[in-house]
C-alpha cells in the first residue's frame, strides 16, 4: 500500500497519517508477515487486510478514547501488538506497556519495538494479567488499558479494570455481539462506573464496539481471582 493509499483509508475515519508513520507501519508490516511465517501471530496477512483490519481498527481507539499527554497504556493479552503498538507509533508521548502470557510473542514485540524505534517508549511484560494485577507496579497505574478480543467482557473486565489508575480508563474494544450491560455487575464490583458503549462502522470488518469503563474507585485486593475461578463464575 502505498503514502497515498494509507493516508486516504485513515482519512476515511478522520485520522491523520504522517510519512514517519506510514514509514513505521510498513516496517511493522513486513516485520508480521516474514515472522507469521514460523510464528502464528495472525490470520490477517494480506497488506491491504492488515492496514484495515489491524492498523486502522487499532488506531480508531485513539480517536474514541482522550489519552492525557505523556500518558500511560496498557494492552493486555496483545498478540501481535494490536492495538497496543499501533498507539506507541501514532502517540510518541505516552508510555505503552504489552503485556501477552507468551514468551515468544514478547519476544516478537520487543524485536519489533526496535525496529520501529519506539523500544524507550514500549515496555514488553511476559506475564498472565491476573498474576501482574497484583504486582504493586502495575497495579492501578495506567491512564488507559485496553484489551482487542481476548475474552468476554465479564471476564475481561476483571482481568483489565484492576490496572487502571483511579480516574482512568479501562476501554475493550470488541465487535457488534458484546454490549455495555454485559460489564455492568463486573465494572460496580471492581471500582468502575457504569459502562459506557461507542459504536463505529469500518468498512473492512464492519460495526465495531468500544466498552469504556472509568475507574472511580480503588479495586478490592482480593481481584482479579485466579483464571479458573474468572471463567468459571464470571461476574455478573
Amino acid at each position: 500500500m502505498t503514502f497515498s493509499e494509507a493516508k486516504a483509508l485513515f482519512e476515511t475515519q478522520q485520522l491523520p497519517l504522517c510519512e514517519t508513520h506510514y514509514r513505521q507501519f510498513q516496517i511493522y508490516l513486513e516485520t508480521l508477515v516474514e515472522t507469521n511465517r514460523y510464528m502464528n501471530l495472525t490470520a490477517i496477512t494480506d497488506p491491504a487486510e492488515v492496514w484495515a483490519k489491524h492498523f486502522l481498527d487499532s488506531a480508531m481507539l485513539l480517536r474514541q478514547i482522550s489519552v492525557p499527554l505523556g500518558g500511560s497504556v496498557l494492552d493486555v493479552g496483545t498478540g501481535a501488538g494490536f492495538p497496543g503498538m499501533v498507539i506507541a507509533i501514532l502517540r510518541p508521548d505516552l508510555r505503552v506497556t504489552l503485556l501477552d502470557s507468551l514468551q515468544k510473542r514478547v519476544t516478537f514485540l520487543e524485536e519489533t519495538a526496535a525496529a520501529l524505534g519506539v523500544s524507550q517508549q514500549v515496555t514488553c511484560i511476559h506475564s498472565r494479567a491476573e498474576d501482574a494485577a497484583k504486582l504493586p507496579r502495575y497495579r492501578e497505574q495506567f491512564d488507559l488499558v485496553t484489551a482487542r478480543a481476548v475474552a468476554e467482557l465479564p471476564v475481561l473486565t476483571e482481568y483489565c479494570l484492576p490496572f487502571a489508575a483511579v480516574g482512568g480508563v479501562f476501554a475493550a474494544m470488541k465487535g457488534p455481539s458484546e454490549h455495555a450491560g454485559q460489564a455492568e455487575a463486573a465494572a460496580e464490583i471492581l471500582g468502575g462506573d457504569q459502562p459506557e458503549e461507542i459504536s463505529y462502522c469500518l468498512d473492512a470488518v464492519g460495526e465495531r464496539r468500544i466498552i469504556r469503563i472509568q475507574k472511580r474507585a480503588a479495586t478490592p485486593e482480593k481481584y482479579p481471582r485466579r483464571s479458573d475461578k474468572i471463567k468459571k463464575n464470571p461476574l455478573q
